[in-house]
């Protein structure tokens, strides 16, 4: 909930930001907030997050790959292409539902910019997807849904796959 909102019974988002970053996990987080902003007559604010791209060269410190660091104006095309290509598929989701929704791209890390994104349209609730990550995804990335959940100044719903709430 929005920090200058007080607790109350009758609460209703007003503005939803929503992670996007193409995959279905993402897609069913975009999915479900159009079911509470239908509910609520809420906006939606997508946030599609593209990560820094990493140099494909040999591994920096410590076996990682450094952050892109050369010709930004090749990223920035690649970035474009990748929000068009979404942007594409989210206006068509939308144009059926006669929700009202803004796109935002971004490009950063996937934490800190939905994040971001939810501060600067003083949102009340962000909807993120979640996936099983291996072990060693968990352990080098952490999880975005859990670090949103514990970073957002809004209440922060976490969709499940399917496949999560069978087991």
């Amino acid at each position: 909930m929005n920090e200058s909102s007080p607790a109350r019974d009758d609460w209703s988002p007003q503005t939803i930001v929503v992670g996007y970053d193409g995959t279905s996990s993402a897609e069913r987080a975009l999915r479900r907030a159009i079911q509470l902003a239908r509910r609520f007559g809420s906006r939606v604010i997508v946030a599609d997050v593209a990560a820094p791209q990493p140099l494909q060269t040999t591994p920096g410190a410590f076996g990682y790959l450094p952050y892109y660091a050369g010709m930004p104006e090749q990223s920035a095309r690649m970035d474009e292409t990748l929000w068009q290509q979404h942007r594409s598929s989210i206006d068509s989701l939308f144009a059926q539902t006669g929700v009202r929704h803004e796109f935002a791209g971004v490009v950063g890390e996937p934490v800190t910019e939905i994040v971001e994104v939810a501060e600067q349209h003083k949102t009340d609730l962000i909807v993120v997807g979640t996936r099983e990550a291996n072990f060693l995804e968990r352990l080098l990335q952490g999880s975005v849904s859990q670090g949103v959940a514990r970073h957002a100044r809004c209440d922060v719903l976490i969709v499940h796959s399917a496949d999560t709430k069978s087991a």
